[in-house]
């Protein structure tokens, strides 16, 4: 069965063939994390999405060359750097290693390059000179340089933007800010007292880059001017990627991306996140919980990308519960699993699941075609290793499934008398202890699950 890879292009708002410009590789370009703090799950929502596209365009044979970047200079760093007393490399050091464990954790594969906007000033300020040349930058009295919207004819393409209608012609300073007002934004920023010893030289005076300007500088640096596919949060479709727009086909006169794809937010119990209601989480917030990094991952992906999320805790349940049923079929086909020929239900369940990932990621129907393939599978007690097979080839895709590993876990023996410790502590009705044993062994990289037939652990 051969079902072409479809995805919605945010630039035309149409679903379209997802094919590569040359050499069978998708040359793509995801926005990475600001590392001023640890990520939350609202961010991982687009950094699972985008590990799935990335998954599912290798599923069709297709290469990827992918680049995330590292903001780690903007307004958000610099304040946290300042605040904390520290320079600004110890300080986004600090979430850099926080966030590469993450993504470890939630089983995203890692980027061909993670380049740091700190480490490519260079290409940042020769961009900047490209577009003064051009006459579509200028400098400020103080000595920034902004881009002008109205020089560019292009220019709210991305986002569709009426600008009859739009609050027009303000300088935006700021590296985030109202997204109604279309304004001259700032490319290089002079360097003011509250930015600290963050600053380099540049020909205007020392300053440091805007946010906008470091994804188009550095994506073209390692994926050329013209690329495939760029992606990211819908909150960052404007003015962030209209701005990257701007600044790469300005200074280019071509086209910078072919296809746009932007995921939905995620809200917690029905509510934006937020640190004042109680449902801002962290990723390490969750595995402290007693999550495992899997769980999580099955909820962030189990929704299409298009869609609004609400994270629940109950949905981490029904993750638990899924997983598990998953496992018990997996296990006992690969104790049992024979050279004999494929069922018809297997290959019915692939192509299912082939033409749900290749309709514009439709991740919820490629599960459903996978938990299809779990019910035939315990119904027919088949020993073919052809449906194991298949269960891998799905697995290539969404990154869940243990394949034996769980029942094969070996608990070290000291996690093992936390855990002896921790059940003395329940018999004993000592919650407390309990509770501060399974934080111990959360800290150990275990988590413990509790049930009516008593505790179990896996590793995070």
């Amino acid at each position: 069965m051969s079902v072409k890879m479809q995805v919605f292009n945010s630039l035309t708002r149409r679903v379209e063939p997802l094919e590569p410009i040359a050499e069978n590789t998708i040359r793509l370009y995801t926005c990475g994390p600001t590392v001023y703090n640890f990520a939350h799950i609202g961010n991982f929502r687009a950094y699972t999405f985008e590990d799935i596209l990335r998954r599912v365009i290798q599923f069709n044979g297709m290469k990827v060359r992918q680049v995330m970047n590292l903001t780690d200079v903007d307004d958000k760093t610099i304040r946290g750097a300042n605040a904390a007393g520290v320079a600004l490399t110890d300080y986004t050091k600090t979430y850099k290693d926080a966030f590469f464990a993450d993504l470890k954790t939630l089983n995203i594969q890692p980027a061909e390059v993670y380049p740091a906007a700190t480490d490519h000033i260079p290409e940042m300020i020769a961009l900047v000179e490209k577009l003064v040349e051009k006459g579509v930058a200028y400098k400020s009295d103080d000595g920034s340089v902004y881009f002008a919207v109205t020089k560019f004819p292009g220019y709210g393409k991305l986002a569709h933007i009426d600008f009859d209608h739009q609050r027009t012609g303000a300088r935006c300073a700021a590296d985030e800010y109202d997204k109604e007002n279309v304004g001259d934004f700032a490319l290089w920023k002079a360097w003011e007292e509250s930015d600290g010893p963050v600053g380099w030289d540049s020909p205007w005076g020392r300053g440091r880059p805007g946010w906008h300007i470091e994804c188009s500088a550095m994506s073209m640096k390692y994926l050329g001017a013209t690329f495939d596919l760029h992606t990211g949060g819908i909150d960052n479709l404007f003015p962030h990627h209209e701005n990257e727009i701007a600044q790469a086909e300005a200074a280019t006169g071509k086209e910078f991306v072919k296809t746009w794809m932007h995921c939905a937010h995620l809200r917690v119990n029905g509510e934006k996140m937020s640190k004042s209601l109680g449902n801002f989480f962290t990723l390490r917030d969750l595995l402290d919980k007693g999550w495992t990094g899997r769980e999580i991952r099955y909820v962030l992906v189990n929704a299409h990308y298009r869609q609004g999320l609400n994270f629940a805790f109950s949905a981490l349940e029904d993750a638990r519960k899924s997983l598990e049923r998953i496992d018990r079929c997996v296990d006992a086909l690969v104790a049992r699993a024979k050279d004999e020929p494929a069922p018809e239900f297997a290959q019915k369940a692939l192509d299912a699941f082939t033409a749900a990932v290749n309709d514009d990621l439709n991740i919820p129907k490629a599960f459903a075609a996978l938990f299809d393939l779990v019910r035939e599978t315990n119904a027919s007690g088949t020993c073919s290793k052809a449906v194991l097979d298949v269960f891998q080839k799905m697995d290539t895709v969404l990154g869940v499934i243990f394949f034996g590993k769980a029942a094969k876990v070996e608990v070290p023996a000291e996690v093992q008398a936390l855990l002896d410790a921790r059940a003395a502590a329940r018999a004993a009705k000592n919650w407390a202890e309990s509770d501060r044993l399974r934080d111990e062994i959360a800290a150990a990289g275990w988590a413990v699950k509790d049930s009516k037939d008593g505790q179990s652990v896996t590793k995070k």
